[in-house]
């Protein structure tokens, strides 16, 4: 990855019209991020935004909500996983991404829960770049916490 300024994490953001949010606390006993080594594991976070879950981002795929909206949820997710990461660390350019979990919540026959998350892992690629390059499993789940539609973890190595 380049060092130069327009070629970092907080200018991809910036180019995306994105912001970090603030990295939100922990609803129950667990912490957000854990470090062991050089690998960093952030906890499940949802597609929340200043206000909770947006109620766009609520519900079930397959069963009211939209592909499109499943994704922009995992979006929001994987924004929110990055949060925490440079809560952790500092500083997105000491990232690299190592796997990236998406869980839907969605109807027994929904088939395109990997698009779903796809949501997370383009917006990981846009932001990291080259470092957001990842492996990844998807998930269809019957229920996540406070109705999300989507729930995002990750791991990730420490550069540096």
């Amino acid at each position: 990855m380049s060092n130069s300024a327009s070629d970092t994490p907080a200018a991809r953001l910036a180019a995306l019209g994105l912001v970090l949010p603030a990295a939100a606390a922990p609803v129950a006993n667990y912490v957000p991020f854990m470090r062991t080594g050089n690998l960093l594991f952030v906890s499940g976070q949802l597609p929340m935004g200043a206000g909770g879950v947006d109620p766009a981002h609520k519900g079930k795929l397959g069963a009211g909500v939209s592909l499109e909206d499943g994704q922009a949820a995992a979006r929001q997710a994987a924004l929110n996983v990055l949060a925490q990461a440079n809560a952790a660390v500092g500083d997105l350019a000491r990232l690299k991404a190592v796997r990236i979990g998406g869980y839907v919540n969605c109807a027994p026959d929904f088939g395109p829960v990997p698009q779903v998350v796809n949501g997370a892992s383009d917006l990981f690629a846009a932001v990291l770049g080259e470092n957001g390059k990842h492996a990844r499993f998807a998930v269809g789940v019957a229920q996540l916490p406070l109705d999300a539609a989507v729930e995002v973890e990750g791991i990730f190595e420490i550069l540096g």
